[in-house]
Parts: C-alpha cells; structure tokens; sequence
C-alpha cells in the first residue's frame, strides 16, 4: 500500500524562511525571487506550477499560475495568488509592498539565461544577484523533521533490496529486472523521477552493472557508469542478460514524500569471484574508517584524502573511484529533496561538516572491462561525530 503523502508543517515552513531571511539580512539582498521547483517546495510547501518572492521585510508571496486550489490546499503561507501570467509579477509586488526590490537574488545555478534576460525586462531598475550559495545555506542543515522524511525514505530502499535479493536471478536482462525492482518500490510511494539540480545530469533509478557492464567506463560522473541502453542514454541498465557468480552492482535512488535516499550494494547468484569480492569487503571498510573520522568541524577535502589513503593502503589506489585515466574526485555528496545537493566531499573543498549535514557517502571500485565493486549509505552528521541513516545491511547479497 502507498505511503500517505505527508504535507510539510507549518512551523518547519516559517523556520525555514526565517533562517533564509536572515542569510538574506547578512548578504545585504533585498529579496530573493525563487523559480526552480525544489526550492519552492522547500520555502512553500507545495510545488504547483508557482513562483514564490520572498522580501526581507514582509511576508513571503507565492504566486501561482496552476493549480490554485492545491497551491492553497498544501502551502501555510498567507499571501497566495493566482496569475495568468509571470508578466503580472511585478505589477502584483508593487501593489503590495509600494515598490520592487533593489536588489533580488535569483538562484543562478538553475535559471535558464533567456529566463534571466526576460526578469530583467520585468525589473528594469532592480538588480539581480546570484542567491544560489544562501538557498543553499539553508537546506544543507536538515532538521529533525526532514530526518524523518529520509529515515522513510530508507525504509523503502532497505524494503526494496530485500526485494532485490529475493528476486534477482539469472537470465533476466539488466534493464528488465530494474523494472521489477522499480515497480515494487513504486507501489509504496516511490514517484520515479529522481530530482538533480545541476542541468547536465540526469536522475535515474536502474543503475544496475553485472559483470563485465561494471567496468564500462562513460559519461556519468561516477566511477561505475554501465553501457546503458543506446548511445543517447550511455549509462545503467542495459540488454545485457544476468548470469550466475558475477558481481552485480546495484545503485539504487528512493525519493519519497520528496526526499531522497542513495545506496548501493553488491549481489551474487552463487558464488562470487574472489577479487571481486574482496573489493566488495574493502569498500565496506572504507565506508565504516570515513564515518568514524566524520565529525563536526572536520573539513571535507580531508575525508577525501582519507578515502584515498585507505584505499591504496587496501592495495586498491588504482581502481579507486575509477581508472587511473578516468577517476573521480569525490567520495560523498549532500542528499534531500534533490539527489545531489551541496556542499559536495571532494578534493579540495575546504568546507567543514556541520551537525545536521546529511552526505551519501561511495566508495567505489572500477575494475576497467572486468567488473565493478562498492557501497553507498547515507549518513548524518550529529553533534559529536556521525550515524548512518541507512537501514540496509552493509554486506554483499548472496542469492
């Protein structure tokens, strides 16, 4: 049975707009005029066709084109009104606070450049400024609630490689078992679609690479990419059938109530070669040594670093993270309403883990042509160290 949809509560609402205003305050922005859906879900409540103006020194405004009704059914804000057209924009923010804003910020990272040439039409003497880092400043902290919401959403993944376990079997092709495991995850409250904010990447949940598909190197920024099923979708599942004592390699997205959950793990029908599965082992301790260093104040480009040393002192510095020619430079990034969110734990970030960050951490091996091996978990940072969110066991499956 689906999971009844959950509306966002009034409080967590007025607490995150709050925060925003105050990131606003110290950034000496005006307002701050929010387009991108995700974001508006997260200050609103609801994620209707609307845009939502948020001025420092009033109430927030969401206007919405389609649907009203739901709009006002699910959103606590006061001030809600329906447009026929974004022209009337600013027209409607006179009437309401006298003037338009001197200077607005707009997320930069997800407004479309015609889009940002035509707002300035409409706000000819305002000027706009990049509020992406501040949005994202206040959704990298999650709070108890959406804790909550990620911890559901980890039911289900757990629920669904179970699934996975009981029902993968040989001579199935790739891309067809990811349908079954798909459609079980869907029948509790899985919306499919897997939400990305940078406009190049793409959300997708049949990420499955049995052996040799595993070491297939390609487009996505992953070590693991897969072949995919044509060259316009390069990645993932493909034809390829499954076959018994091949490492199966399983990377599977959950987003439910909006929020997201990011595992992976190794299957085997039968029996595992031994390579293959002492990579699967070492990913697994890779995994435990970060999230026993993760801790408030650690600085993110040190995780890295130490993903890199424990690897090459388990004697795998070469398929780490991908081959030598192709290796990525990341070992873990931010998760919550949208898959990948920042800040991102890669080389070189010299941002510090905060209690309430909530990171999908991946330690993963490519062994180029062969196979493909590793683990990831969503984990949370607390205020003395970190605790993993994921409920799915951190072994490898053998069916």
């Amino acid at each position: 049975m689906m999971t009844k949809l959950q509306k966002t509560p009034d409080q967590e609402i007025k607490n995150r707009i709050c925060v925003l205003k105050q990131e606003m305050e110290a950034n000496d922005i005006d307002a701050v005029f929010l387009t991108h859906k995700p974001d508006i879900f997260y200050f609103s409540g609801t994620s209707q066709d609307c845009y939502l103006y948020l001025h420092l020194n009033h109430d927030p405004v969401l206007f919405v084109r389609r649907y009203f009704p739901r709009a006002k059914e699910e959103s606590p804000l006061k001030d809600i009104f329906q447009i026929l057209s974004i022209k009337q924009f600013p027209e409607k923010i006179q009437h309401l606070h006298k003037k338009l804003p001197k200077v607005c910020g707009l997320t930069f990272d997800v407004v479309p450049v015609r889009d940002y040439h035509f707002y300035q039409t409409l706000f000819s003497a305002t000027t706009f400024v990049d509020a992406t880092a501040i949005v994202n400043t206040c959704k990298q902290i999650k709070s108890s609630y959406e804790i909550e919401q990620m911890k559901l959403a980890a039911t289900l993944s757990e629920k669904t490689f179970v699934f996975i376990r009981d029902h993968i079997r040989p001579g199935i092709s790739e891309m067809e078992f990811s349908g079954e495991y798909e459609t079980f995850a869907r029948k509790f409250g899985h919306s499919g679609i897997l939400l990305n904010r940078y406009y190049r990447s793409v959300g997708y949940v049949f990420h499955l690479l049995s052996g040799k598909n595993g070491g297939i190197i390609g487009a996505v920024d992953t070590p693991c990419c897969g072949i995919g099923t044509s060259s316009t979708h390069p990645f993932g599942a493909s034809a390829k059938i499954i076959h018994k004592n091949e490492p199966i390699f399983i990377d599977f997205g959950t987003i439910l109530n909006g929020y997201h959950m990011d595992e992976t793990r190794m299957f085997v029908i039968g029996n595992m070669e031994q390579r293959a599965m002492d990579a699967s082992k070492a990913s697994i301790e890779i995994l435990h040594d970060l999230v026993s260093l993760m801790k408030p104040g650690v600085i993110m480009s040190e995780v890295f670093e130490k993903s890199v040393f424990y690897a090459k002192k388990l004697g795998y510095d070469t398929q780490f993270l991908g081959p030598p020619d192709s290796k990525c430079v990341f070992i873990g990034h931010s998760i919550g309403l949208e898959l990948v969110e920042s800040p991102i734990i890669s080389k070189g970030n010299k941002d510090i883990l905060k209690p309430g960050m909530v990171f999908a951490v991946e330690p993963k091996f490519s062994f180029k042509n062969e196979f493909a091996a590793g683990i990831e978990s969503v984990i949370q940072i607390t205020k003395k160290g970190a605790r993993f969110l994921s409920m799915t066991p951190h072994e490898v499956f053998v069916c």
